[in-house]
């Protein structure tokens, strides 16, 4: 999701909500403590120069559990972020703390924001041969029945 939308549905709740991917909710109680634009420059091993752009927030929680940010509230720190830091419109990032920062996409589902896994992957499978190597082993587990003796 990125910036312009997380704004457009702040609008439209009553309160904000967040669900990690296993469902469970992020306590009521969350802070967001920051609010930035990450820039990434790097290459990958296919020596591919990337840059990428995310705004990053950060969603914390302490013991003051009557605590509760208001969709308004939410919106008027992006809108000072945008006008301070100048920000772009840019796909979201969530940090919380979970054993490190984890790391979360943003999706919008039934009136709640939805945090979505992010994984690791290769940007170059067809400069450093993976993609064959992925192919080798779909045939070889097609191939491969019980008792067959391939495994």
């Amino acid at each position: 999701m990125i910036l312009s939308e997380f704004k457009h549905y702040l609008k439209i709740v009553s309160e904000v909500t967040f669900l990690k991917p296993n469902g469970n909710k992020i306590p009521k109680h969350f802070h967001i403590t920051e609010v930035g634009q990450t820039s990434k420059k790097f290459i990958d091993c296919g020596g591919t120069v990337r840059n990428e752009e995310v705004i990053s927030m950060q969603l914390w929680e302490s013991v003051d559990f009557l605590h509760r940010l208001e969709p308004r509230k939410l919106n008027l720190i992006i809108e000072l972020s945008e006008k301070k830091l100048e920000i772009g419109n840019y796909e979201i990032e969530m940090e919380y703390q979970g054993e490190t920062i984890e790391k979360y996409g943003v999706v919008f589902m039934n009136g709640v924001f939805q945090l979505t896994s992010t994984n690791t992957a290769c940007l170059a499978l067809d400069k450093c041969g993976i993609s064959s190597l992925e192919n080798s082993k779909e045939k070889v587990q097609q191939d491969c029945t019980p008792g067959g003796g391939c495994c």
